[in-house]
Protein backbone atom coordinates (compact mmCIF):
# COMPACT_ATOMS: atom_id res chain seq x y z
CA UNK A 1 0.00 0.00 0.00
CA UNK A 2 1.16 3.24 -0.70
CA UNK A 3 0.12 6.93 0.93
CA UNK A 4 -2.79 7.70 -1.53
CA UNK A 5 -3.75 4.18 -0.98
CA UNK A 6 -3.86 4.50 3.12
CA UNK A 7 -5.72 7.51 2.21
CA UNK A 8 -8.18 5.76 0.66
CA UNK A 9 -8.65 3.58 3.21
CA UNK A 10 -9.30 5.96 5.92
CA UNK A 11 -12.25 7.59 3.31
CA UNK A 12 -13.40 3.94 3.03
CA UNK A 13 -14.02 4.16 7.40
CA UNK A 14 -14.98 7.88 7.81
CA UNK A 15 -16.27 9.21 4.59
CA UNK A 16 -18.28 11.85 6.45
CA UNK A 17 -15.63 12.53 9.08
CA UNK A 18 -14.29 16.41 9.03
CA UNK A 19 -10.66 16.18 7.99
CA UNK A 20 -10.02 19.78 7.80
CA UNK A 21 -11.91 21.78 9.94
CA UNK A 22 -11.41 25.05 9.20
CA UNK A 23 -12.49 24.57 5.84
CA UNK A 24 -15.55 22.14 6.72
CA UNK A 25 -14.02 19.11 4.12
CA UNK A 26 -14.81 15.65 4.80
CA UNK A 27 -12.35 13.27 4.30
CA UNK A 28 -14.72 11.83 0.83
CA UNK A 29 -14.70 15.39 -0.13
CA UNK A 30 -10.94 15.82 -0.03
CA UNK A 31 -10.33 12.87 -2.66
CA UNK A 32 -11.49 15.48 -5.36
CA UNK A 33 -9.58 18.24 -3.61
CA UNK A 34 -6.79 15.88 -4.46
CA UNK A 35 -7.58 14.49 -8.12
CA UNK A 36 -8.18 18.33 -8.78
CA UNK A 37 -4.47 19.42 -7.86
CA UNK A 38 -3.11 16.26 -9.32
CA UNK A 39 -4.93 17.00 -12.47
CA UNK A 40 -3.13 20.81 -12.03
CA UNK A 41 0.06 19.37 -10.88
CA UNK A 42 0.07 17.21 -14.17
CA UNK A 43 -0.72 20.44 -16.76
CA UNK A 44 2.12 22.07 -15.09
CA UNK A 45 4.02 19.19 -16.42
CA UNK A 46 5.13 16.83 -13.41
CA UNK A 47 4.98 13.56 -13.59
CA UNK A 48 5.65 10.21 -11.94
CA UNK A 49 9.58 9.60 -11.11
CA UNK A 50 10.18 13.59 -10.58
CA UNK A 51 10.72 15.14 -7.49
CA UNK A 52 8.50 18.45 -6.26
CA UNK A 53 9.75 20.81 -3.63
CA UNK A 54 6.48 21.72 -1.39
CA UNK A 55 7.40 25.03 0.44
CA UNK A 56 4.64 26.37 2.70
CA UNK A 57 3.24 26.99 6.06
CA UNK A 58 0.05 25.04 7.65
CA UNK A 59 -2.68 25.70 4.58
CA UNK A 60 -4.87 22.79 3.28
CA UNK A 61 -2.63 22.88 -0.06
CA UNK A 62 0.04 21.77 1.76
CA UNK A 63 -1.92 18.33 2.41
CA UNK A 64 -3.74 18.27 -0.87
CA UNK A 65 -0.45 18.96 -2.96
CA UNK A 66 1.65 16.13 -1.35
CA UNK A 67 -1.26 13.50 -1.64
CA UNK A 68 -1.37 15.07 -5.40
CA UNK A 69 2.28 14.29 -5.69
CA UNK A 70 2.45 10.57 -4.50
CA UNK A 71 -1.11 10.29 -6.98
CA UNK A 72 1.01 11.35 -10.20
CA UNK A 73 3.82 8.92 -8.85
CA UNK A 74 5.91 11.56 -7.36
CA UNK A 75 8.45 12.15 -4.68
CA UNK A 76 8.08 14.69 -2.13
CA UNK A 77 11.21 17.35 -0.99
CA UNK A 78 9.93 18.75 2.72
CA UNK A 79 11.34 22.14 2.59
CA UNK A 80 11.77 24.55 5.64
CA UNK A 81 10.31 27.95 5.33
CA UNK A 82 12.89 29.16 7.62
CA UNK A 83 15.85 28.92 4.77
CA UNK A 84 17.04 31.36 2.24
CA UNK A 85 17.08 30.91 -1.30
CA UNK A 86 21.26 29.73 -1.35
CA UNK A 87 20.02 26.74 0.79
CA UNK A 88 16.87 25.78 -1.11
CA UNK A 89 19.53 26.26 -4.31
CA UNK A 90 21.60 23.65 -2.74
CA UNK A 91 18.68 21.41 -1.32
CA UNK A 92 17.09 21.05 -4.54
CA UNK A 93 20.44 20.61 -6.71
CA UNK A 94 21.63 17.81 -4.81
CA UNK A 95 18.15 15.47 -5.21
CA UNK A 96 17.28 16.39 -8.91
CA UNK A 97 14.36 18.64 -7.71
CA UNK A 98 12.79 21.01 -11.01
CA UNK A 99 9.65 22.16 -9.50
CA UNK A 100 8.58 23.69 -6.12
CA UNK A 101 5.06 24.16 -5.33
CA UNK A 102 5.30 27.09 -2.60
CA UNK A 103 3.10 30.20 -1.54
CA UNK A 104 3.87 32.82 -3.73
CA UNK A 105 5.54 34.96 -1.16
CA UNK A 106 8.97 32.37 -1.29
CA UNK A 107 8.89 32.82 -4.58
CA UNK A 108 12.75 33.95 -6.33
CA UNK A 109 14.57 34.13 -9.50
CA UNK A 110 15.15 30.68 -9.07
CA UNK A 111 17.67 28.80 -12.42
CA UNK A 112 17.47 25.16 -11.80
CA UNK A 113 13.92 24.76 -10.54
CA UNK A 114 10.90 25.74 -11.93
CA UNK A 115 7.86 27.48 -9.05
CA UNK A 116 4.38 26.77 -9.17
CA UNK A 117 1.69 28.66 -7.08
CA UNK A 118 0.68 25.73 -4.18
CA UNK A 119 -2.10 28.10 -3.77
CA UNK A 120 -3.38 28.38 -7.59
CA UNK A 121 -7.09 27.32 -7.89
CA UNK A 122 -7.74 23.52 -8.98
CA UNK A 123 -11.41 22.55 -9.61
CA UNK A 124 -11.16 20.56 -12.62
CA UNK A 125 -10.79 16.87 -12.58
CA UNK A 126 -8.92 14.66 -15.28
CA UNK A 127 -10.97 11.05 -14.88
CA UNK A 128 -8.67 9.66 -17.46
CA UNK A 129 -5.82 10.45 -15.17
CA UNK A 130 -5.57 7.35 -12.55
CA UNK A 131 -3.23 7.34 -9.74
CA UNK A 132 0.15 6.23 -10.02
CA UNK A 133 0.60 2.21 -8.74
CA UNK A 134 3.73 3.31 -6.19
CA UNK A 135 4.98 0.59 -4.37
CA UNK A 136 5.34 0.13 -0.23
CA UNK A 137 9.09 0.64 -0.32
CA UNK A 138 9.30 3.76 -3.34
CA UNK A 139 10.21 6.74 -1.56
CA UNK A 140 7.48 9.23 -0.20
CA UNK A 141 9.65 12.09 1.33
CA UNK A 142 12.91 13.75 1.02
CA UNK A 143 13.99 15.43 3.76
CA UNK A 144 17.30 17.25 4.98
CA UNK A 145 18.84 16.46 8.54
CA UNK A 146 22.41 18.56 9.71
CA UNK A 147 22.37 21.23 7.73
CA UNK A 148 21.15 22.09 4.07
CA UNK A 149 24.83 23.20 3.07
CA UNK A 150 28.06 21.48 2.53
CA UNK A 151 27.92 17.61 2.55
CA UNK A 152 24.58 17.50 4.52
CA UNK A 153 22.78 14.38 5.04
CA UNK A 154 19.29 13.27 2.60
CA UNK A 155 16.72 11.54 4.37
CA UNK A 156 14.16 9.34 1.93
CA UNK A 157 10.89 8.01 3.65
CA UNK A 158 9.33 5.35 2.14
CA UNK A 159 5.66 4.77 2.00
CA UNK A 160 5.81 2.05 4.01
CA UNK A 161 7.64 3.42 6.63
CA UNK A 162 5.12 6.63 6.98
CA UNK A 163 2.03 3.94 6.81
CA UNK A 164 4.15 2.23 9.86
CA UNK A 165 4.40 5.74 11.42
CA UNK A 166 0.84 6.19 11.61
CA UNK A 167 0.46 2.74 12.60
CA UNK A 168 2.16 3.21 15.59
CA UNK A 169 -0.31 6.00 17.09
CA UNK A 170 -2.48 2.95 17.80
CA UNK A 171 -0.97 2.76 21.23
CA UNK A 172 -2.30 6.08 21.63
CA UNK A 173 -5.54 4.86 21.49
CA UNK A 174 -6.73 5.19 25.12
CA UNK A 175 -6.75 8.94 24.59
CA UNK A 176 -6.95 9.39 20.78
CA UNK A 177 -10.56 8.79 19.32
CA UNK A 178 -11.83 9.30 15.80
CA UNK A 179 -14.13 12.38 15.35
CA UNK A 180 -12.09 14.42 17.46
CA UNK A 181 -9.92 17.39 16.48
CA UNK A 182 -5.88 17.79 16.26
CA UNK A 183 -4.39 21.17 16.60
CA UNK A 184 -2.15 21.40 13.71
CA UNK A 185 0.26 24.53 14.30
CA UNK A 186 3.31 22.64 13.93
CA UNK A 187 5.03 23.00 10.92
CA UNK A 188 3.78 20.15 8.32
CA UNK A 189 7.36 20.51 6.99
CA UNK A 190 8.84 18.89 9.97
CA UNK A 191 8.12 15.26 10.85
CA UNK A 192 6.77 16.36 14.10
CA UNK A 193 4.47 18.33 12.56
CA UNK A 194 3.42 16.04 9.81
CA UNK A 195 3.23 12.85 11.95
CA UNK A 196 0.73 14.81 14.24
CA UNK A 197 -1.11 16.78 11.85
CA UNK A 198 -0.90 14.23 8.54
CA UNK A 199 -0.29 10.41 9.95
CA UNK A 200 -2.12 10.52 13.40
CA UNK A 201 -5.55 11.82 11.31
CA UNK A 202 -5.28 9.07 8.69
CA UNK A 203 -4.82 6.59 10.97
CA UNK A 204 -7.65 7.37 13.70
CA UNK A 205 -10.12 9.15 11.44
CA UNK A 206 -9.48 12.61 13.33
CA UNK A 207 -10.07 16.38 12.05
CA UNK A 208 -7.19 17.94 11.64
CA UNK A 209 -7.23 22.00 12.61
CA UNK A 210 -4.61 23.61 10.38
CA UNK A 211 -2.67 27.05 11.84
CA UNK A 212 -0.07 28.47 9.43
CA UNK A 213 1.27 30.44 12.20
CA UNK A 214 2.59 30.79 15.85
CA UNK A 215 0.49 34.01 16.58
CA UNK A 216 -0.50 33.49 20.32
CA UNK A 217 -3.56 35.26 20.16
CA UNK A 218 -4.70 33.37 16.60
CA UNK A 219 -3.94 30.13 18.45
CA UNK A 220 -6.10 30.99 21.38
CA UNK A 221 -8.85 31.91 18.95
CA UNK A 222 -9.01 28.37 17.68
CA UNK A 223 -8.64 26.84 20.96
CA UNK A 224 -11.72 28.57 21.67
CA UNK A 225 -14.06 28.65 18.95
CA UNK A 226 -12.92 25.19 17.96
CA UNK A 227 -11.96 23.29 20.77
CA UNK A 228 -9.54 20.49 19.87
CA UNK A 229 -9.30 17.47 21.88
CA UNK A 230 -5.33 16.72 21.04
CA UNK A 231 -2.68 19.52 21.17
CA UNK A 232 0.72 19.03 20.24
CA UNK A 233 3.60 21.20 20.81
CA UNK A 234 7.44 21.70 21.70
CA UNK A 235 8.54 21.77 24.88
CA UNK A 236 9.16 25.48 24.74
CA UNK A 237 5.63 26.23 23.93
CA UNK A 238 4.43 24.12 26.76
CA UNK A 239 6.58 26.71 29.00
CA UNK A 240 5.62 29.50 27.39
CA UNK A 241 1.37 28.57 27.93
CA UNK A 242 2.01 27.70 31.28
CA UNK A 243 4.11 31.08 32.52
CA UNK A 244 1.35 33.22 30.79
CA UNK A 245 -1.26 31.09 33.02
CA UNK A 246 0.72 31.38 36.01
CA UNK A 247 1.13 34.86 35.80
CA UNK A 248 -2.19 35.68 34.61
CA UNK A 249 -3.82 33.98 38.01
CA UNK A 250 -1.02 35.66 39.69
CA UNK A 251 -2.02 39.10 38.58
CA UNK A 252 -5.51 38.12 40.05
CA UNK A 253 -4.01 36.93 43.49
CA UNK A 254 -5.29 33.85 43.61
CA UNK A 255 -2.35 31.77 42.79
CA UNK A 256 -2.30 31.19 46.48
CA UNK A 257 -5.16 29.08 46.05
CA UNK A 258 -5.17 27.50 43.03
CA UNK A 259 -1.75 26.13 43.18
CA UNK A 260 -2.64 25.02 46.33
CA UNK A 261 -5.91 22.99 45.04
CA UNK A 262 -3.49 21.72 41.90
CA UNK A 263 -0.79 19.88 44.78
CA UNK A 264 -3.23 18.26 46.20
CA UNK A 265 -6.37 17.70 43.83
CA UNK A 266 -5.93 13.99 44.11
CA UNK A 267 -6.35 14.48 48.29
CA UNK A 268 -8.90 16.38 48.08
CA UNK A 269 -10.70 14.52 45.53
CA UNK A 270 -10.79 11.78 48.22
CA UNK A 271 -12.13 13.75 50.80
CA UNK A 272 -14.84 14.64 48.72
CA UNK A 273 -13.81 18.17 46.88
CA UNK A 274 -13.69 17.18 43.43
CA UNK A 275 -16.32 20.08 42.23
CA UNK A 276 -14.27 22.06 44.34
CA UNK A 277 -11.01 21.06 42.01
CA UNK A 278 -13.10 21.04 39.09
CA UNK A 279 -13.95 24.36 39.71
CA UNK A 280 -10.93 26.32 40.01
CA UNK A 281 -9.27 23.95 37.17
CA UNK A 282 -11.94 24.98 34.92
CA UNK A 283 -11.02 27.94 33.52
CA UNK A 284 -7.32 27.12 33.05
CA UNK A 285 -8.71 24.28 31.05
CA UNK A 286 -10.61 26.79 29.15
CA UNK A 287 -7.78 28.35 28.19
CA UNK A 288 -7.39 25.49 25.94
CA UNK A 289 -11.36 25.48 24.77
CA UNK A 290 -12.29 23.14 27.48
CA UNK A 291 -12.13 19.85 25.63
CA UNK A 292 -8.64 19.38 25.74
CA UNK A 293 -7.71 15.78 26.91
CA UNK A 294 -4.22 14.80 25.40
CA UNK A 295 -0.97 16.87 25.38
CA UNK A 296 1.98 15.88 23.16
CA UNK A 297 5.69 17.25 23.40
CA UNK A 298 8.28 16.37 20.97
CA UNK A 299 11.37 17.70 19.70
CA UNK A 300 13.07 18.37 22.83
CA UNK A 301 12.97 17.26 26.61
CA UNK A 302 9.98 18.83 28.30
CA UNK A 303 11.04 20.29 31.99
CA UNK A 304 9.49 18.28 35.01
CA UNK A 305 7.56 21.15 36.24
CA UNK A 306 6.18 21.31 33.30
CA UNK A 307 4.97 18.56 32.68
CA UNK A 308 3.37 18.14 36.43
CA UNK A 309 1.76 21.81 36.14
CA UNK A 310 -0.46 19.86 33.76
CA UNK A 311 -0.60 17.07 34.84
CA UNK A 312 -2.22 18.61 37.93
CA UNK A 313 -4.90 20.06 35.90
CA UNK A 314 -5.91 16.52 35.38
CA UNK A 315 -4.79 16.34 31.98
CA UNK A 316 -2.69 13.36 30.09
CA UNK A 317 0.72 14.62 28.94
CA UNK A 318 2.83 12.67 27.18
CA UNK A 319 6.45 12.88 26.30
CA UNK A 320 7.38 11.69 22.69
CA UNK A 321 11.07 10.63 21.24
CA UNK A 322 11.69 10.87 17.18
CA UNK A 323 13.40 11.89 14.74
CA UNK A 324 13.34 12.73 10.56
CA UNK A 325 14.73 9.72 10.41
CA UNK A 326 12.25 7.20 12.24
CA UNK A 327 9.21 9.14 10.58
CA UNK A 328 8.47 10.72 14.29
CA UNK A 329 7.95 9.25 17.61
CA UNK A 330 9.38 5.90 18.25
CA UNK A 331 9.15 5.86 21.56
CA UNK A 332 6.85 7.33 23.57
CA UNK A 333 6.13 8.01 27.66
CA UNK A 334 2.98 6.17 29.25
CA UNK A 335 0.97 8.51 31.55
CA UNK A 336 0.29 6.20 34.10
CA UNK A 337 3.57 5.46 35.46
CA UNK A 338 5.26 7.96 37.75
CA UNK A 339 8.53 9.84 35.74
CA UNK A 340 11.44 12.06 35.84
CA UNK A 341 12.92 14.39 34.17
CA UNK A 342 14.13 13.47 30.62
CA UNK A 343 11.67 10.26 30.73
CA UNK A 344 10.48 9.19 26.99
CA UNK A 345 8.82 5.95 27.87
CA UNK A 346 9.28 2.61 26.23
CA UNK A 347 9.33 1.76 22.24
CA UNK A 348 5.58 1.97 20.39
CA UNK A 349 4.75 0.09 17.78
CA UNK A 350 6.95 -2.14 15.62
CA UNK A 351 10.35 -0.56 17.05
CA UNK A 352 12.64 -1.76 19.09
CA UNK A 353 15.38 -0.02 21.45
CA UNK A 354 19.05 -1.21 22.61
CA UNK A 355 21.49 1.27 24.78
CA UNK A 356 25.18 0.35 23.71
CA UNK A 357 28.47 1.26 25.16
CA UNK A 358 27.51 1.80 28.43
CA UNK A 359 29.50 3.97 31.13
CA UNK A 360 29.40 3.28 34.65
CA UNK A 361 26.18 5.58 35.18
CA UNK A 362 24.34 3.06 32.84
CA UNK A 363 24.48 5.57 30.32
CA UNK A 364 24.95 4.75 26.47
CA UNK A 365 23.67 5.39 22.99
CA UNK A 366 20.32 4.38 21.43
CA UNK A 367 20.23 2.24 18.89
CA UNK A 368 17.04 1.78 17.23
CA UNK A 369 15.18 -1.00 14.91
CA UNK A 370 11.72 -1.08 13.33
CA UNK A 371 9.12 -0.34 10.77
CA UNK A 372 9.91 3.51 10.54
CA UNK A 373 13.22 3.70 10.28
CA UNK A 374 14.54 4.55 6.95
CA UNK A 375 16.88 2.38 5.03
CA UNK A 376 20.26 4.90 4.86
CA UNK A 377 20.52 8.20 3.99
CA UNK A 378 20.65 8.97 0.35
CA UNK A 379 24.06 8.33 -1.88
CA UNK A 380 25.63 8.64 1.67
CA UNK A 381 27.42 4.91 1.61
CA UNK A 382 29.82 6.17 4.40
CA UNK A 383 27.75 7.59 7.12
CA UNK A 384 25.58 4.63 6.38
CA UNK A 385 27.86 1.99 7.39
CA UNK A 386 28.93 3.69 10.55
CA UNK A 387 24.92 4.09 11.70
CA UNK A 388 23.52 0.92 10.67
CA UNK A 389 24.83 -2.37 12.16
CA UNK A 390 24.23 -5.79 10.27
CA UNK A 391 20.70 -6.29 12.21
CA UNK A 392 19.30 -3.63 10.80
CA UNK A 393 19.76 -1.21 13.88
CA UNK A 394 19.63 2.54 13.47
CA UNK A 395 22.75 4.61 15.96
CA UNK A 396 20.61 7.47 16.65
CA UNK A 397 23.53 9.49 18.54
CA UNK A 398 21.88 10.26 21.51
CA UNK A 399 22.89 9.36 25.16
CA UNK A 400 20.13 7.58 26.95
CA UNK A 401 19.63 5.39 30.71
CA UNK A 402 16.89 2.81 31.26
CA UNK A 403 14.93 2.55 34.48
CA UNK A 404 13.73 -0.49 36.20
CA UNK A 405 10.29 -0.13 34.92
CA UNK A 406 11.85 0.45 31.24
CA UNK A 407 11.78 4.06 31.18
CA UNK A 408 13.85 5.39 28.43
CA UNK A 409 15.98 8.49 30.29
CA UNK A 410 17.57 11.24 27.64
CA UNK A 411 21.13 12.45 28.86
CA UNK A 412 21.89 14.33 25.83
CA UNK A 413 23.53 14.48 22.18
CA UNK A 414 26.51 11.83 21.81
CA UNK A 415 28.26 14.71 19.39
CA UNK A 416 26.86 17.40 22.38
CA UNK A 417 28.74 15.56 24.69
CA UNK A 418 31.70 17.14 26.75
CA UNK A 419 35.00 15.34 27.23
CA UNK A 420 37.14 17.42 29.59
CA UNK A 421 40.73 16.82 29.82
CA UNK A 422 40.26 14.13 32.50
CA UNK A 423 38.34 12.12 30.80
CA UNK A 424 34.66 12.91 32.19
CA UNK A 425 31.61 13.49 30.64
CA UNK A 426 29.19 16.47 31.02
CA UNK A 427 25.70 16.20 28.93
CA UNK A 428 24.69 19.76 27.98
CA UNK A 429 20.79 18.97 28.02
CA UNK A 430 21.19 18.83 31.97
CA UNK A 431 23.03 22.04 32.51
CA UNK A 432 20.90 23.52 30.55
CA UNK A 433 17.63 22.55 32.45
CA UNK A 434 19.58 23.63 35.56
CA UNK A 435 20.54 27.19 34.30
CA UNK A 436 16.95 27.99 32.47
CA UNK A 437 16.11 27.91 35.96
CA UNK A 438 17.46 31.40 36.55
CA UNK A 439 14.94 34.17 36.87
CA UNK A 440 15.77 36.57 33.74
CA UNK A 441 17.46 33.89 31.22
CA UNK A 442 15.05 33.25 28.39
CA UNK A 443 17.85 30.58 26.90
CA UNK A 444 20.85 28.81 27.45
CA UNK A 445 23.38 26.86 25.49
CA UNK A 446 26.13 24.79 26.93
CA UNK A 447 28.75 23.15 24.64
CA UNK A 448 32.74 22.07 24.40
CA UNK A 449 34.98 25.34 24.24
CA UNK A 450 39.30 25.92 24.63
CA UNK A 451 40.27 28.67 27.19
CA UNK A 452 44.45 28.28 27.50
CA UNK A 453 44.68 25.25 25.94
CA UNK A 454 41.89 23.37 28.27
CA UNK A 455 38.78 22.34 27.60
CA UNK A 456 35.93 23.65 29.58
CA UNK A 457 32.34 23.52 29.72
CA UNK A 458 31.13 26.88 28.08
CA UNK A 459 27.52 28.55 28.33
CA UNK A 460 26.12 31.05 26.13
CA UNK A 461 22.72 32.49 28.08
CA UNK A 462 19.95 35.09 26.44
CA UNK A 463 18.84 37.06 29.12
CA UNK A 464 15.98 39.84 29.90
CA UNK A 465 17.22 43.39 29.15
CA UNK A 466 17.87 44.07 33.08
CA UNK A 467 20.11 41.33 33.45
CA UNK A 468 23.75 41.70 34.19
CA UNK A 469 26.86 40.28 34.22
CA UNK A 470 27.15 40.25 37.53
CA UNK A 471 23.72 39.28 38.89
CA UNK A 472 23.74 36.09 36.29
CA UNK A 473 27.50 35.18 37.49
CA UNK A 474 25.92 34.96 41.37
CA UNK A 475 22.65 33.17 40.04
CA UNK A 476 24.91 30.74 38.13
CA UNK A 477 27.17 30.09 41.21
CA UNK A 478 23.75 29.48 42.86
CA UNK A 479 23.01 26.82 40.81
CA UNK A 480 26.03 25.31 40.28
CA UNK A 481 26.30 24.08 44.08
CA UNK A 482 23.94 21.72 43.09
CA UNK A 483 25.82 19.22 40.52
CA UNK A 484 29.39 18.06 40.81
CA UNK A 485 32.40 20.14 40.53
CA UNK A 486 33.46 19.00 37.38
CA UNK A 487 30.09 20.69 35.53
CA UNK A 488 30.18 23.61 36.59
CA UNK A 489 29.86 26.53 34.32
CA UNK A 490 32.63 29.36 35.35
CA UNK A 491 32.89 30.56 31.82
CA UNK A 492 29.98 32.03 29.64
CA UNK A 493 28.87 34.70 27.73
CA UNK A 494 25.50 36.58 27.77
CA UNK A 495 23.28 38.36 25.47
CA UNK A 496 19.67 40.09 25.07
CA UNK A 497 19.55 38.20 21.67
CA UNK A 498 17.62 35.54 20.85
CA UNK A 499 19.95 32.53 20.53
CA UNK A 500 19.56 30.67 17.16
CA UNK A 501 17.29 28.08 17.34
CA UNK A 502 15.82 24.98 14.74
CA UNK A 503 11.75 25.29 13.42
CA UNK A 504 11.44 22.72 16.69
CA UNK A 505 12.75 25.50 19.26
CA UNK A 506 16.60 23.54 19.69
CA UNK A 507 19.31 25.86 20.28
CA UNK A 508 21.79 25.52 17.08
CA UNK A 509 24.90 25.14 19.40
CA UNK A 510 27.40 24.84 16.44
CA UNK A 511 26.01 28.80 15.43
CA UNK A 512 26.38 29.97 19.11
CA UNK A 513 29.52 28.66 19.32
CA UNK A 514 30.81 30.35 15.93
CA UNK A 515 29.11 33.35 17.12
CA UNK A 516 30.69 33.37 20.29
CA UNK A 517 33.86 32.53 18.68
CA UNK A 518 33.32 35.06 16.28
CA UNK A 519 33.04 37.80 19.07
CA UNK A 520 29.57 38.04 18.99
CA UNK A 521 28.98 37.85 22.15
CA UNK A 522 31.06 40.81 24.10
CA UNK A 523 29.85 40.53 27.11
CA UNK A 524 31.85 37.71 28.99
CA UNK A 525 32.97 36.41 32.36
CA UNK A 526 35.94 33.95 31.71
Amino acid sequence: MNMYQFFEQTVSQYPDTLFLVRENVTFAQFVDVIRARATFLHKSGIAAGDVVGVLSHNIPEFISTIFAIWYLGGTVLMLDTNLTPFEYDNMTKIVGCKFVCAQKSFFYDAKDFKFIDIESKAKDIDNDLDSYPLEANDVAILSFTSGSTGAPKVVPLTHFNLIEGANAYEDFNEWIKPNTIMYGFLPLYHVFGFATGVLAPLHYGLGVLLQPSVNPKAIMQDFQQYRPHTIPAVPRLWEIFRNKIIDNIKAQKKWWIVSFVMRNQKWLKKIGLAKFVKKVQQPILDVFGGRASLLIAGGAATKPEVERFYENLGLTFVQGYGMTETVGPVCCSRPVKKRVPFAFGAPIGCNECEIRDKDENGIGVLWVRGHQIFGGYKDNADANAELFDERGFFNTGDMVFIDKNGEYHFAGRKKLVIVLDSGKNVYPDELEALYAEIPGVKNVAVFEHKINNKTVVYAVFSVEQDMTIDKLSIAITKQNVKIAPYKWVTHFAMTTDDLPVTSTQKVKHHVVRQNLIDGKYPDKHE
